[in-house]
């Protein structure tokens, strides 16, 4: 699974027009899943959306809270184009992209595991062709991977 995790002092996501999801202040999480990921993986980057320190301090210090610290917000976005592999040829290959039905399970489940703090929870429209607004705090970009166990 790969994730990019961008710190946002807003975001939203429409589809056809109409926005189906929308933040303030928090994280906008950008969501790949491949074809071997469990939900040990889903687990391990859920808590580090909630608990990974991007955000500064009330005394000014950099990297001292978390977006459940500050009351944030975290807006999520599947992204199968996570998985594209641009070395050969001029257009990417995404069979490391899990397969729509699989992909879309583990992302309800991932977002199941976030709603289960208190952080408000968005999200774009699995499979849908999606406008994404992001208003990138810093900015503050991070990506994270975590490959399942063999």
């Amino acid at each position: 699974m790969k994730i990019i995790i961008q710190r946002v002092s807003s975001s939203q996501v429409s589809v056809r027009g109409k926005i189906v999801g929308k933040i303030g202040r928090g994280l906008n999480v950008l969501v790949g899943i491949a074809p071997t990921d469990t939900v040990a993986e889903l687990a391990w980057l859920a808590n580090k959306c909630l608990n990974l320190k991007l955000f500064p301090g009330a005394d000014g210090k950099p990297w001292a809270q978390s977006v459940q610290d500050i009351g944030g917000e975290i807006l999520v976005v599947s992204q199968f184009t996570l998985y594209g592999d641009c070395r050969k040829g001029r257009r990417p290959s995404f069979s490391g992209s899990a397969k729509p039905d699989q992909a879309r399970q583990l992302y309800e489940q991932f977002v199941a595991l976030l709603q289960h703090s208190a952080v408000p929870i968005q999200t774009g429209e699995f499979g849908a062709m999606m406008t994404v607004d992001i208003v990138n705090d810093g900015p503050v970009t991070v990506v994270l991977e975590r490959e399942a166990a063999t």
